[in-house]
């Protein structure tokens, strides 16, 4: 069986620019470039289907290339937030999983 490329990191969570209500974490560069590297199922705006585990929270989504900060971001929902206790500039234990 082929195990899926799985990660963990800590990152910080800031909001978005644009849309203060918008949580994400950035993936670390070495991370990222993993990714950009690994044969992974490109969805729109080049995101990429992840399965993510912070704390005991476990959900799927997409990570999505942010060219500003040149990796991929994580966005984080308001009930994984408040589960989690996460506000802006915390550092969670991450892991995101490749779901080809």
């Amino acid at each position: 069986m082929n195990e899926h490329p799985s990660f963990t990191f800590t990152a910080e969570v800031f909001l978005w620019e644009a849309n203060s209500a918008w949580h994400f974490i950035a993936l670390p560069h070495d991370i990222a470039d993993e990714i950009e590297d690994s044969p992974t199922l490109r969805g729109g705006f080049g995101s990429v289907k992840v399965n993510v585990v912070i704390g005991s929270s476990e959900w799927s989504t997409s990570i999505f290339p942010d060219t500003k900060r040149k990796t991929f971001v994580l966005p984080l929902k308001k009930s994984i937030r408040a589960k989690e206790a996460l506000t802006v500039g915390d550092q969670p234990l991450v892991q995101v999983t490749l779901v080809h």
